[in-house]
This record gives structure tokens, C-alpha cells and sequence, in this order.
């Protein structure tokens, strides 16, 4: 798995552990997976960690759903579809204010340099090379629910209100 945050959120020991525990029910998580068996598991996994998971198998009808609904604590997008590709979702999310708030995990079967690089350039927070252990799943998961739980808290204690 590999991270990146922009923002540099100087989070606090305790923030860490609060973000990294067990998340509450009521979050929910955006899958996004042309190949069924792939989004299953993401979904198995999402599920089992207590999130609700709402699973989408194309590009463009994620982005339809987010554009109506941006109520996702996270999201996972594979890397290739064929409507739209997770990059270009990605870089549609970051250009409007309710959607660049959420958290965005890239799944890709190709882990090389260049396609890591360009998903931290569209704005993603991990990438999650195939195959991954549900372990590892589990982690980048909570990873991605916690940078949003330490960013609001930040936003908090900056004064300013999280959208």
C-alpha cells in the first residue's frame, strides 16, 4: 500500500488511534469495480470492518451517484473501467468542493511508479496494488476513514466548518 496527503495534517498520537480503530456503522463507502469478483471482495471486506458499502460497477454511474449524493466517508475506485477510468473519477471529484473531501483509494492490477505517481497527482490518498490481502485492505481502508476523521478534526481546531 502506498499513502500520500498533501495537506500534512499534523495529527496528535491519540487522533491517530481514534482514526485507525474500529469505524462507526454509519459510514459509508463508495466501491467502484467493473470486475465483479474484485468488488465482492471489496465489499465483503468493507462490510466486515462495519461500513456500509455501496457497490457501483461503472464509472460514469459513480459519478452520477456522487454528483447526487456526496454522503461516502470514503472511496475505492479501480484503476481500469471502461466508461471511466478510477484516474479520471478522481480528477472529477477534486474539482468540486463536496466531492474532494472524500477519501479515494486507487486498486490497480499494474503497481508501477508512473501510475502511482499520476494517482497522487489526480488527488488519490492510497493505492492499493492487486493482489492485496484482506489485511491489507482492511488497513487502507481505516486509513482512508481516519485522513478525513483527522482532517475534520483539524478543520475544527482551525475554526473552520467542515463541509
Amino acid at each position: 500500500m502506498f499513502t500520500h496527503d498533501s495537506r500534512r495534517t499534523g495529527a496528535l498520537v491519540p487522533d491517530l488511534e481514534t482514526a485507525l480503530s474500529r469505524p462507526s456503522a454509519t459510514l459509508r463507502v463508495l466501491v467502484v469495480d467493473d470486475d465483479p469478483a474484485t468488488g465482492r471482495l471489496l465489499s465483503l471486506v468493507g462490510e466486515k470492518e462495519g461500513f456500509r458499502v455501496v457497490t457501483i460497477d461503472d464509472g460514469r454511474n459513480a459519478y452520477r451517484m456522487l454528483k447526487s449524493d456526496a454522503n461516502f466517508a470514503a472511496a475505492v475506485f479501480n484503476m481500469t473501467m471502461a466508461s471511466l477510468k478510477g484516474l479520471d473519477l478522481v480528477r472529477h471529484m477534486k474539482t468540486e468542493k463536496r466531492l474532494m473531501r472524500i477519501p479515494v483509494v486507487i486498486v490497480a492490477g499494474d503497481n508501477g511508479l508512473q501510475l502511482i505517481s499520476e494517482s497522487f497527482a489526480a488527488g488519490a490518498l492510497a493505492f492499493l496494488p492487486k493482489p492485496f490481502t484482506r489485511e491489507k485492505l482492511t488497513r487502507t481502508l481505516r486509513l482512508a476513514i481516519g485522513s478525513q476523521a483527522v482532517r475534520k478534526t483539524a478543520d475544527v481546531r482551525a475554526g473552520k466548518l467542515a463541509a
